[in-house]
């Protein structure tokens, strides 16, 4: 790709200015040297690309390159990149890898240093990140914000580590990110009061709401697993300098089918009002985080998109630096030749490691909810067969299974609700925050295979349909492909048919499986170490105590 110098006409849109004219803006190497109002014959409309404010690169499954060989289609410019997975499996090796993957590559990916690695010790991770680690991180230049501090009660209980990740990051003046679910009152204001700024996991107005009213930007989050938008639009026109957009989680295929611009599309279909909506989406997040993107401004980067108008918002072009980067249907970011990294020290097992022998006819079972992170709780019947308690498919009580990665452990074994499979299994080696091996099952045979296929392979999704299997082998740190983007897509989509043919209802079977072991939210979640209360942030056993 060459830089360009030209003129580019159509409908100026002045996010900055809220308003717009037909106009050129003459583009000169990588910046707007000017901007002239004028008649112009182009019909297009022209306006800042499009930023997400927060996402985790390697939900996608692809590398950096892949990420914004796609993201660019769809306008989006620049993200606000949090590699806490990777952090989580690899440490500062891993976060090297993001930033080194993306570099000389004409998108602007601006990553924060991973404040929880690993989130909770209630779990085993790859690796710790201590505040000495963090410190050193956020004195780079290329580390731009302290990413979500999930560790909520550590800042309010004045945590030595917590509250020294939190003074780093306002000595290199740098932002804090946030992840507070359901935090309120005394507690919320503490938390916020320490410095956090952003929070990407409100669900409600009214949560979303005392969160501003403390001075808090609200993240609102449309991503694989987690839908917000349709519950928290409305705060865009009545907080229109508070709000930003984000996806967080987004795996492969609904990258590929779009990213921030179908927010604005759902904006705009809701009468949002365009300067409002448009401005969560650039000028917030570039001016919260300090960041060098350009607002088609003269003297700014060179960084803006052209759309067809502003009901449809059809991408037509994405230029980033100067750089032409998408046009005609074609992205124009070329892939690379990928490093495998990884961290995968799991062995085999067999039936005889997940037999729960029943110790009560009453279980606690973990309740999947379709499009959140969040769990329930459920007591149940058991179902019990030769003193053992076994999956209940005509009850949609499955068996969950959770294998540390790192070391070799005996598996932990619980029951979910929600999956509504009716034969087979399906597995992941992505398992938010650890990415230890997560699968649920109809039965032992078909749970055993799907993880012993994941331990062979050293990382990937696994669907287990009778006598066949189907694996997206994911060999960077058992989270991501080396593979082209829209090859991995579409690989995805299939293993996903696969796993809805087994039975499930959920519109991401593999998103929603890989957060019933973040523990961090609430209320019943599952880990290597076991079942988790994560209300009470602690553990809790399988079996109720019989009445």
């Amino acid at each position: 790709m060459k830089n360009i110098e030209t003129i580019i006409s159509g409908n100026i849109v002045d996010i900055v200015k809220r308003e717009i004219y037909k106009g050129k803006v003459f583009i000169k190497n990588d910046k707007i040297e000017k901007i002239i109002k004028c008649e112009v014959v182009e019909n297009v409309y022209l306006l800042p690309g499009l930023v997400d404010s927060h996402v985790h690169i390697e939900s996608s499954m692809l590398t950096p390159t892949e990420f914004a060989k796609i993201a660019v289609k769809h306008g989006t410019v620049a993200t606000i990149s949090d590699p806490h997975e990777i952090a989580n499996v690899l440490g500062i090796q891993g976060i090297n890898f993001m930033i080194d993957d993306i570099k000389d590559v004409p998108f602007k990916m601006f990553f924060g240093a991973p404040s929880c690695v690993p989130a909770t010790d209630f779990e085993t991770s790859g690796y710790k990140l201590n505040d000495t680690d963090i410190d050193k991180l956020l004195s780079r230049n290329d580390i731009y914000y302290l990413s979500e501090m999930m560790n909520f009660p550590g800042v309010i209980y004045n945590d030595k580590s917590v509250i020294s990740k939190i003074e780093s990051a306002k000595k290199y003046n740098k932002k804090i990110d946030g992840h507070a679910p359901m935090l309120s009152g005394k507690d919320l204001e503490k938390y916020i009061y320490a410095g956090i700024s952003t929070d990407h996991e409100c669900s409600t107005i009214i949560e979303a709401e005392e969160k501003l009213k403390l001075g808090m930007k609200i993240q609102i989050r449309e991503g694989s697993a987690a839908k917000n938008f349709e519950n928290l639009h409305k705060l865009i026109d009545k907080f229109p300098n508070e709000i930003m957009l984000c996806s967080d989680d987004i795996h492969p295929d609904n990258l590929v089918e779009g990213h921030i611009n179908k927010l604005i599309k759902k904006g705009i279909d809701k009468k949002i009002d365009i300067f409002n909506l448009l401005q969560s989406a650039t000028l917030n997040p570039i001016k919260h985080y300090n960041l060098n993107i350009g607002l088609l401004q003269e003297g700014n980067s060179a960084d803006l998109i052209m759309i067809d108008n502003l009901d449809s918002f059809y991408v037509l072009k994405t230029i980033i630096n100067g750089n032409i980067v998408y046009e005609n249907g074609h992205s124009k970011i070329e892939s690379k030749n990928k490093i495998s990294i990884n961290n995968f020290n799991s062995k085999t097992i067999s039936e005889e490691d997940i037999i729960v022998a029943a110790k009560s006819k009453k279980i606690r079972v973990i309740e999947a909810i379709d499009g959140d992170l969040f769990s329930n709780e459920k007591i149940c019947e058991a179902k019990i067969e030769n003193e053992c308690v076994v999956p209940d498919i005509n009850n949609d009580i499955l068996k969950v299974v959770v294998l540390n990665r790192y070391k070799i452990e005996k598996p932990i074994v619980g029951f979910i609700y929600g999956f509504g499979l009716n034969h087979g299994a399906i597995a992941s080696s992505i398992a938010h925050d650890s990415h230890n091996i997560i699968a649920v099952g109809a039965d032992d045979t078909s749970i055993v295979r799907a993880i012993n296929t994941i331990v062979n392979s050293k990382g990937g999704i696994v669907v287990i349909d009778k006598n066949e299997e189907f694996v997206l082998q994911l060999e960077i740190a058992g989270l991501m492909s080396a593979k082209n983007g829209n090859e991995v897509a579409e690989k995805y989509k299939n293993i996903d048919k696969k796993a809805k043919n087994l039975g499930s209802k959920l519109s991401a079977p593999f998103m929603t499986l890989s957060f019933m072991s973040l523990l961090v939210i609430p209320k019943l979640k599952i880990g290597d170490k076991g079942l988790f209360d994560g209300t009470k942030f602690q553990f809790t056993n399988i079996f109720v105590d019989d009445d």
